[in-house]
């Protein structure tokens, strides 16, 4: 047992490492003839930026309390006591009922933290004009489509458990591979929709052109939509979702409204990176493994822990549904420990979908003055976070990287392409 220790600590550390190695500057190449320099971060950014770190804080302390407050004070048993009786001992109604407790707990629990996240601070600092009734709207939603899929992917959980004591974490590891695909393909097509209208693009000639740069980057036969995502947020962004004959390109209004032609192809090169270069299907792959990672080190501990706390949890087995807040307890850890390594990945192929953007439209300048306004002008993004933002935050490469790179990255001089034969012609 303890070698196993070793191992799993083994692991993590190097996961740990490869992160940290991961959080580096960009290669140095020739300089652009129009170098967009790195823009200074204002107060307001920086305000934005620390008090956006203080909250990631709060609310990760706070999912861990609530959590164990409901473990340790015997809650979970008495939720579980409450939603057997009212299922009359039905199994899966039991579980049904219990998660829906959990859901709404946790809500109203976070509830003031989101509301002044979300909507006051928002406003307070100018990147949203969304009404109390549409945030409302929104937050009802999220909560039911919350509730409605992880009820389901709970009794999938549990019936696991309950037939395979011990294998059941390979299993839903296994199982997660379809539900992620599963979630993919919905999502643009059935709960994106619930939030905001999609409609066609506004601008005819930008629909042209962007229709023209997605076949040139292979993407033939997606539809092209505009959503209205003003209602919500005056921050900018674009997507590339779906699968064959439901691929779209999604741009949000904001976006249109604030960059300039050029700019906006560029975010939607480097969307359309993404999608050419299979980081989809990488995600597909990558993040089942450290679910079953997760699921793996848990199952290595966590009747120790029953056995142990059994009288103080109300519950001694794994396959009671009382189990739950123990089992996202120790599974939030995992995930927080894992963060540095996915996010690690996650910019590599943000950097990567960057390379693509320049080399299909081969525009540097507009490539960095689109990063440059995410500064100061409507994301209030520091250009220069420091390490540990980079490490459990940093989903992208920072800004100022981005920024460099644009102004740098010249392949058409020396010839060195990295994807050009993804795309059908380089004029």
């Amino acid at each position: 047992m303890k070698k196993r220790k070793v191992v799993c600590l083994a692991i993590l550390l190097i996961f740990i490492l490869f992160a940290i190695a991961s959080v580096r500057g960009v290669t140095s190449y020739s300089s652009s003839s129009e170098a967009v320099p790195v823009p200074e971060p204002s107060q307001k950014t920086l305000d934005y930026y620390n008090g956006d770190n203080v909250l990631w804080i709060m609310g990760t302390i706070l999912s861990f309390a609530m959590l164990s407050v409901i473990l340790f004070f015997g809650f979970s048993a008495k939720i579980r006591n409450f939603s057997k009786k009212t299922a009359k001992n039905n199994w899966v109604f039991t579980i049904l009922i219990y998660f829906l407790i959990l859901s709404l707990i946790d809500f109203l629990i976070f509830l003031p933290l989101s509301f002044y996240s979300s909507f006051i601070r928002e406003h307070a600092y100018g990147l949203s004009d969304q009404t109390f009734i549409k945030w409302v709207s929104d937050s009802i939603i999220s909560l039911i489509i919350s509730i409605i899929s992880g009820g389901f992917v709970a009794c999938i959980f549990y019936l696991l458990v309950k037939k395979s004591p011990k294998r059941w974490w390979l299993y839903m590891g296994i199982l997660s591979i379809p539900l992620i695909i599963f979630m993919m393909l919905i999502e643009p097509l059935w709960i994106a929709p619930l939030y905001n209208d999609f409609g066609p693009m506004s601008n005819q000639t930008l629909e042209a052109k962007i229709s023209s740069l997605a076949q040139q980057a292979g993407v033939e036969g997606s539809s092209i939509f505009q959503v209205n995502k003003s209602v919500d947020t005056n921050t900018i962004n674009a997507y590339v979702a779906g699968f064959l004959n439901s691929k779209r390109i999604v741009i949000w209004d904001t976006t249109i409204n604030t960059l300039e032609e050029k700019e906006i192809l560029f975010i939607v090169a480097h969307e359309l990176g993404h999608y050419v270069l299979g980081h989809v299907t990488q995600i597909i792959i990558i993040y089942p493994i450290f679910i079953i990672l997760s699921l793996f080190l848990m199952n290595l501990s966590i009747n120790k822990i029953i056995k142990r706390f059994k009288k103080r949890f109300g519950f001694k087995e794994l396959s009671d549904i009382a189990s739950l807040p123990l089992i996202l307890l120790i599974l939030n850890l995992y995930f927080l420990i894992f963060t540095p390594f996915l996010f690690a990945y996650s910019r590599n192929i943000e950097h990567q979908a960057d390379t693509f953007a320049i080399e299909l439209t081969r525009d540097n300048y507009h490539c960095a003055t689109a990063f440059a306004k995410m500064v100061n002008d409507n994301n209030f993004i520091n250009p220069r976070p420091g390490l540990l933002y980079q490490l459990f935050r940093g989903s992208h490469p920072s800004l100022g990287e981005r920024i460099d790179f644009c102004n740098s990255y010249n392949p058409w001089e020396t010839g060195n392409f990295k994807y050009a034969s993804k795309f059908k012609q380089i004029e």
